[in-house]
């Protein structure tokens, strides 16, 4: 079982997310509001929280929605779960759809400490099922494939 701890969403893609506490999520599009949103296999991003913390720990200067994650999500190694794994949040349901991305060249994390974990510890999902998501939400892993 994992915890929701931030909420995030950019208006615009290519810029840093904001923590926004609660959102509504739409059934095959992703975040009302997103610009990350669309009819794809990248709806919702998910980082693990305690993965920010430890690069935090290695003085990395981010706030939620740095690594363009929507979801920051405690308790939960979403790196450590298959494609094809399901989350269930309130009566949302998320299909991971993708493990890691290519980090665009040069984000401004990376400028800064030489590193950047969206790339391997970050996932993506599509909305199976909508709803509204809220920090302090438990989030739980429904089934492995």
């Amino acid at each position: 079982m994992g915890k929701v701890m931030a909420v995030c969403i950019s208006e615009k893609r290519g810029v840093q997310k904001k923590n926004v506490h609660e959102a509504e999520l739409i059934e095959d599009f992703g975040i009302k509001n997103d610009a990350h949103a669309g009819k794809w296999h990248r709806q919702v991003s998910l980082l693990s929280y305690e993965k920010i913390e430890a690069f935090k720990a290695k003085g990395a200067p981010v706030e939620d929605g740095a690594f363009g994650e929507n979801l920051v999500v405690q308790g939960i190694d979403f790196r450590s779960c298959p494609v094809g794994t399901r989350f269930a949040c309130n009566e949302v349901v998320l299909e991971l759809t993708q493990i890691g991305k290519e980090c665009h060249s040069g984000c401004e994390i990376y400028k800064v400490m030489g590193d950047c974990i969206m790339p391997r510890e970050g996932v993506f999902t599509r909305v199976i099922h909508g709803g509204v998501i809220r920090e302090g939400d438990e989030m739980a892993v429904l089934e492995r494939v």
